[in-house]
């Protein structure tokens, strides 16, 4: 941690109509691909939904009333590490409001958590115990949302949380619970390991990919069948992956200069890993989804979104082996990719708490906002000690 105070200020307000206008020229002015015939999704994002989304986005699409919607709760600009990062605060109305930190993944930002901001700081206007709320944080990730993005290189999710745990002081909260998934999940883990005497506990809804270096007679039955689902699922959709991995810039240049490339390759992933049984508007409408890309777009932080990648890929093994000892809970939600094991779970974490709700996919406090919300309150329930 650093010794100089963080600067803490409200976001300011934007002026995008100029952005927004340059927008729908791009979209108006798209040179679209060809695509076999019934190709569909086989092949990924499908042309002719995407021409219905992006017809839709042209025309129909109000980004003010959608970032007003985003944004309804009080939103900060607080300075860490050198960065200015967005973050949502909203505070918990409650007895004794229990502080949490909920991280984001890709190809998203705080926009993962709006429906359940609410819902965990104020419980007892949703029909819930209002000694269950939350002080709820939310920051954009570096690089992500309205967050800075490291003018040097990226910072992996080690360097994340280091800068998460600042920013919670910077906020007031000394001992706070840690949450999240798909990269948050990562940058949770490492909370827990890296500042024990502070995170209370930590919740995530994946147990990212798995890293195995011991001896494989050790895997239960489950655990074997897990790592070949995931070799299995790597190979059929992990590409987007080894791009973000090796060579995210080359991959930069024609998502940040085209928004219909950029729509293509977030809307593809919304559908393929939601719980959305193939028709992505069972799991968001086009609002929700041109929200999630509009913000990239506008942001510009679609290569340094990806750069995390590459910045994960080069962490020590060593790090990837610890395990967590900070009381630690999973919802593994039954429509995500790559669901592990407990088994699995409890070989990496020290597992307080393991559930399988049956509906909801990777972004699961989006898809099934109360759901969510439902799962942080009784997991975090034990942890309310006074402060």
């Amino acid at each position: 941690m650093t010794d100089v105070p963080a600067r803490i200020e409200p976001f300011p307000a934007r002026d995008e109509a100029a952005a927004l206008d340059d927008l729908r020229r791009r979209l108006r002015a798209t040179r679209w691909p060809d695509a076999p015939a019934d190709a569909g999704w086989s092949l990924g994002t499908d042309v002719d939904y995407l021409r219905e989304l992006v017809a839709y986005w042209a025309d129909e699409f109000d980004w003010p009333a959608q970032e007003a919607a985003l944004w309804r709760h009080p939103r900060l600009r607080v300075e860490v590490g050198g960065l200015g990062i967005h973050v949502v605060h909203a505070r918990g109305t409650g007895p004794d409001p229990l502080p949490i930190v909920l991280s984001h993944g890709w190809p998203d930002s705080s926009w993962r958590y709006q429906k359940v901001v609410g819902l965990l700081a104020d419980p007892g206007a949703h029909g819930g115990d209002p000694a269950d709320a939350f002080d709820v944080v939310v920051p954009d990730l570096p690089g992500f949302g309205w967050s800075d993005a490291p003018a040097g290189l990226p910072l992996d999710s080690i360097a994340v949380a280091g800068l998460w745990a600042e920013l919670m002081t910077a906020l007031g909260h000394d001992r706070f619970v840690a949450a999240g998934g798909d990269l948050g999940s990562h940058v949770s883990r490492y909370l827990a390991l890296d500042h024990p005497d502070r995170v209370l506990a930590v919740h995530r809804t994946d147990a990212g990919l798995p890293v195995f270096s011991g001896d494989p007679a050790s895997l239960t039955p489950e655990e074997r069948a897990w790592f070949a689902e995931v070799a299995a699922w790597g190979a059929t959709e992990g590409a987007y992956g080894a791009i973000q991995r090796t060579k995210p810039q080359t991959a930069a240049f024609g998502l940040t200069d085209s928004p219909v490339g950029l729509a293509a390759w977030i809307v593809e992933k919304l559908r393929s890993w939601s719980d959305c049984g193939g028709d992505v508007e069972r799991a968001f409408t086009k609002d929700e989804i041109l929200a999630d890309v509009t913000q990239y777009w506008l942001a510009g932080t679609i290569g340094s979104s990806m750069r995390m990648y590459s910045a994960n890929a080069a962490i020590d093994p060593a790090q990837l082996a610890r395990r967590v000892e900070v009381p630690s809970g999973f919802s593994i939600f039954g429509g995500d990719v790559v669901r592990p094991p407990r088994a699995w779970g409890e070989r990496t974490a020290n597992v307080v708490r393991w559930t399988e709700p049956p509906q909801g996919g990777h972004f699961a406090p989006f898809e099934q906002p109360e759901a969510y919300a439902r799962e942080l309150r009784d997991f975090a329930r034990p942890f309310r000690v006074p402060r």
